[in-house]
Protein backbone atom coordinates (compact mmCIF):
# COMPACT_ATOMS: atom_id res chain seq x y z
CA UNK A 1 0.00 0.00 0.00
CA UNK A 2 3.11 2.44 0.94
CA UNK A 3 5.00 1.20 -2.49
CA UNK A 4 1.74 2.69 -4.49
CA UNK A 5 0.81 5.77 -2.92
CA UNK A 6 4.42 6.29 -3.00
CA UNK A 7 4.79 5.80 -6.46
CA UNK A 8 0.97 7.53 -6.94
CA UNK A 9 2.67 10.76 -5.57
CA UNK A 10 5.58 10.88 -7.66
CA UNK A 11 3.37 10.11 -10.93
CA UNK A 12 1.28 13.72 -10.25
CA UNK A 13 1.92 15.57 -13.04
CA UNK A 14 3.46 13.38 -15.46
CA UNK A 15 2.92 9.89 -16.90
CA UNK A 16 1.95 6.91 -15.44
CA UNK A 17 4.69 5.02 -17.96
CA UNK A 18 7.36 7.33 -16.75
CA UNK A 19 6.70 6.10 -12.90
CA UNK A 20 6.78 2.46 -14.16
CA UNK A 21 10.10 3.05 -16.22
CA UNK A 22 11.90 4.45 -13.19
CA UNK A 23 10.09 1.51 -10.67
CA UNK A 24 13.08 -0.19 -9.80
CA UNK A 25 15.43 2.60 -8.85
CA UNK A 26 12.36 3.69 -6.54
CA UNK A 27 12.32 0.54 -4.78
CA UNK A 28 15.83 0.56 -4.73
CA UNK A 29 16.53 4.99 -3.78
CA UNK A 30 13.29 4.04 -1.19
CA UNK A 31 14.37 0.79 0.80
CA UNK A 32 11.99 -1.68 -1.28
CA UNK A 33 9.96 0.75 0.23
CA UNK A 34 10.16 -0.48 3.89
CA UNK A 35 8.36 2.50 5.45
CA UNK A 36 10.49 2.21 8.64
CA UNK A 37 13.56 2.77 6.45
CA UNK A 38 11.93 5.82 4.63
CA UNK A 39 10.68 7.24 7.92
CA UNK A 40 14.25 7.03 9.26
CA UNK A 41 15.66 8.96 5.94
CA UNK A 42 17.60 12.51 6.68
CA UNK A 43 18.26 15.50 4.62
CA UNK A 44 21.37 14.19 3.41
CA UNK A 45 19.29 11.20 1.87
CA UNK A 46 17.75 13.77 0.04
CA UNK A 47 20.14 16.04 -1.01
CA UNK A 48 21.66 12.27 -2.34
CA UNK A 49 18.55 11.18 -3.71
CA UNK A 50 18.65 14.39 -6.38
CA UNK A 51 21.21 13.51 -7.42
CA UNK A 52 19.83 9.77 -8.62
CA UNK A 53 18.28 10.11 -12.22
CA UNK A 54 17.08 6.45 -12.04
CA UNK A 55 14.00 8.21 -9.80
CA UNK A 56 11.96 11.56 -10.38
CA UNK A 57 14.04 14.27 -8.63
CA UNK A 58 11.77 16.30 -6.97
CA UNK A 59 12.74 17.70 -3.65
CA UNK A 60 9.20 18.04 -2.40
CA UNK A 61 7.90 14.79 -3.61
CA UNK A 62 10.63 13.34 -1.96
CA UNK A 63 10.29 14.92 1.59
CA UNK A 64 6.77 14.12 1.48
CA UNK A 65 7.66 10.56 0.96
CA UNK A 66 9.78 10.65 4.13
CA UNK A 67 6.89 12.64 6.10
CA UNK A 68 4.23 10.28 4.50
CA UNK A 69 6.44 6.90 5.78
CA UNK A 70 5.89 8.72 9.34
CA UNK A 71 2.44 9.48 8.99
CA UNK A 72 1.94 6.24 7.71
CA UNK A 73 3.50 4.84 10.78
CA UNK A 74 1.74 7.17 12.87
CA UNK A 75 -1.24 4.77 12.09
CA UNK A 76 0.08 1.77 14.13
CA UNK A 77 0.13 3.95 17.33
CA UNK A 78 -4.02 4.42 16.22
CA UNK A 79 -3.90 0.22 15.88
CA UNK A 80 -4.13 0.65 12.54
CA UNK A 81 -2.12 0.13 9.16
CA UNK A 82 -2.30 2.28 6.05
CA UNK A 83 -3.69 -0.75 4.65
CA UNK A 84 -6.47 -0.99 7.30
CA UNK A 85 -6.93 2.85 7.07
CA UNK A 86 -7.67 2.63 3.03
CA UNK A 87 -9.76 -0.26 2.94
CA UNK A 88 -11.81 1.05 5.86
CA UNK A 89 -13.46 3.83 3.85
CA UNK A 90 -14.95 0.48 1.14
CA UNK A 91 -15.70 -2.28 3.58
CA UNK A 92 -12.96 -4.37 2.76
CA UNK A 93 -14.88 -4.41 -0.62
CA UNK A 94 -13.98 -3.13 -4.06
CA UNK A 95 -16.06 -0.74 -5.55
CA UNK A 96 -17.26 -2.05 -9.30
CA UNK A 97 -18.03 0.77 -11.23
CA UNK A 98 -19.35 -0.06 -14.83
CA UNK A 99 -17.89 2.36 -17.58
CA UNK A 100 -19.09 1.28 -21.16
CA UNK A 101 -16.04 4.58 -22.51
CA UNK A 102 -12.83 5.90 -20.94
CA UNK A 103 -14.27 9.31 -21.15
CA UNK A 104 -16.86 8.01 -18.30
CA UNK A 105 -13.92 7.24 -15.98
CA UNK A 106 -13.41 9.93 -13.39
CA UNK A 107 -10.30 11.67 -12.38
CA UNK A 108 -11.07 11.84 -8.44
CA UNK A 109 -14.64 11.11 -6.60
CA UNK A 110 -15.95 12.13 -3.79
CA UNK A 111 -14.67 9.54 -1.57
CA UNK A 112 -11.30 10.12 -2.81
CA UNK A 113 -11.80 13.46 -1.93
CA UNK A 114 -12.64 12.50 1.35
CA UNK A 115 -9.78 10.60 1.78
CA UNK A 116 -7.70 12.98 0.77
CA UNK A 117 -9.03 15.03 3.33
CA UNK A 118 -8.41 12.84 6.10
CA UNK A 119 -5.03 11.88 4.92
CA UNK A 120 -3.68 15.61 4.96
CA UNK A 121 -5.94 15.89 8.65
CA UNK A 122 -3.51 13.82 9.77
CA UNK A 123 -0.10 15.50 7.97
CA UNK A 124 0.28 13.26 4.97
CA UNK A 125 1.34 15.63 1.77
CA UNK A 126 0.99 15.19 -1.74
CA UNK A 127 -2.07 13.14 -1.79
CA UNK A 128 -4.75 15.06 -3.53
CA UNK A 129 -8.39 13.77 -4.42
CA UNK A 130 -6.55 12.77 -8.01
CA UNK A 131 -4.03 10.93 -6.60
CA UNK A 132 -5.46 8.93 -4.07
CA UNK A 133 -8.14 8.03 -6.77
CA UNK A 134 -5.47 6.63 -8.72
CA UNK A 135 -3.89 4.86 -5.84
CA UNK A 136 -7.26 3.39 -5.13
CA UNK A 137 -7.21 1.82 -8.64
CA UNK A 138 -3.85 0.28 -8.41
CA UNK A 139 -4.96 -1.21 -5.25
CA UNK A 140 -8.05 -2.91 -6.26
CA UNK A 141 -10.01 -0.44 -4.07
CA UNK A 142 -11.78 0.39 -7.14
CA UNK A 143 -12.43 -1.28 -10.44
CA UNK A 144 -12.47 0.75 -13.52
CA UNK A 145 -11.82 -1.62 -16.34
CA UNK A 146 -14.78 -1.00 -18.94
CA UNK A 147 -17.26 -3.31 -18.94
CA UNK A 148 -16.12 -4.77 -22.12
CA UNK A 149 -13.07 -5.51 -20.68
CA UNK A 150 -12.24 -9.22 -20.33
CA UNK A 151 -10.75 -7.89 -16.75
CA UNK A 152 -13.81 -6.54 -15.64
CA UNK A 153 -15.94 -9.97 -15.54
CA UNK A 154 -13.05 -11.24 -13.84
CA UNK A 155 -12.69 -9.18 -10.89
CA UNK A 156 -16.42 -8.41 -10.89
CA UNK A 157 -16.81 -12.41 -10.47
CA UNK A 158 -13.62 -12.51 -7.98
Amino acid sequence: MFEFLLLEMFQAGLSWITVLNKREEFRKAFHSFDMHRVAAMTEDNVLDLMLNAGIIRHKAKIRAAISNAQMALNLKNEDSSLVDFFWSYVDDTPIHNSFALTSQVPAYTKLSTRISKDLKIRGFKFVGPTVIYAHMQATGMVNDHLTNCPQYAKIVKG
